[in-house]
């Protein structure tokens, strides 16, 4: 199964193993994944050491070209190795990657809201080249960086990101891993949300910020034909080979009609029970 797993900037500060070793284990039983991560609490304290200011409008950083430059540092840099060495470290050699490398994600300057400067969106993805990639054995793990007009480098929001990049790969299962163990009411986990109940859920108060983010780009990623999208908290033992195996403790994202087709197909056993030693994954 070809899958985009993304990692929220708050889980790249604290121990990568745990993750690392599950990513490992879905790229060995043959699956293709594509890690997708943020950084923005690390990039805002990069930032402010540099005597750089960080505002946003809508949710979205306004990234000038000194701002644009330190994201190409801490994310094509710092963060994208480090999650990358985690993970080859964990027993499945995986590769960094951002815009640039073979020009991979090409994007184009968001148009609204006005004045962000150097924030833009994907417009497609190299598949050849990821294809590549995972013959080879590889795992890409790739910053939240677009190739813009005259090879400029462009910052993305990280979970808009990953829902594109699962579109244009033809992915058919969407992770987000977040520092939260799913979509919270009341400090209840949501078992499901129905992503045209976006509007509804943000005037009752239930969901605000970079959540509300993060369900526009499950429902895009949805529109786009993704079968299963999740949102799990990446803090949980386990929770990135569960929600794999289409049974994670989070929320799952998707209309009713969605939901009802994803419930129909029967969950494959754990580790321990089969033959093979394996965690196998349910497929769409």
């Amino acid at each position: 199964m070809r899958m985009v797993i993304k990692f929220a900037g708050a889980l790249l500060d604290r121990p990568l193993e745990g993750l690392a070793r599950q990513v490992a284990a879905l790229a060995r039983q043959g699956h293709e994944v594509l890690v997708v991560h943020g950084g923005g609490k690390i990039f805002t304290a990069t930032l402010a050491r540099l005597g750089i200011e960080s505002r946003f409008v809508g949710g979205l950083r306004v990234t000038d070209r000194p701002t644009r430059d330190v994201a190409l540092m801490v994310f094509g840099g710092l963060l994208n190795k480090q999650l990358a060495a985690a993970i080859s470290a964990a027993g499945q050699p995986a590769v960094g990657i951002s815009a640039g490398d073979a020009a991979c994600f090409p994007a184009k300057p968001l148009a609204q809201p006005r004045g962000l400067g150097f924030v833009g969106e994907l417009t497609g993805a190299n598949v050849k080249f990821f294809e590549s990639l995972w013959k080879a054995g590889l795992v890409p793990v790739a910053a939240c960086l677009g190739l813009g007009p005259r090879q400029e480098t462009y910052n993305i929001n990280a979970d808009q990101m990953a829902a594109a990049a699962a579109e244009y790969l033809g992915a058919q299962r969407l992770i987000y891993l977040t520092d939260v163990p799913g979509v919270l009411d009341g400090g209840a986990v949501m078992e499901t949300v129905d992503p045209n109940s976006i509007e509804t859920l943000v005037a009752a108060g239930t969901i605000s910020g970079g959540m509300v983010l993060k369900l526009e780009a499950c429902r895009r990623a949805l529109d786009a034909g993704v079968s299963d999208v999740q949102i799990v908290g990446g803090e949980i033992p386990g929770s990135l080979l569960d929600a794999a195996a289409g049974r994670g403790p989070g929320t799952c994202v998707g209309s009713s009609a969605n939901l009802k087709s994803r419930s129909a197909i029967a969950p494959t056993s754990r580790k321990g029970r089969n033959p093979a030693g394996l965690n196998p994954l349910r497929a769409f």
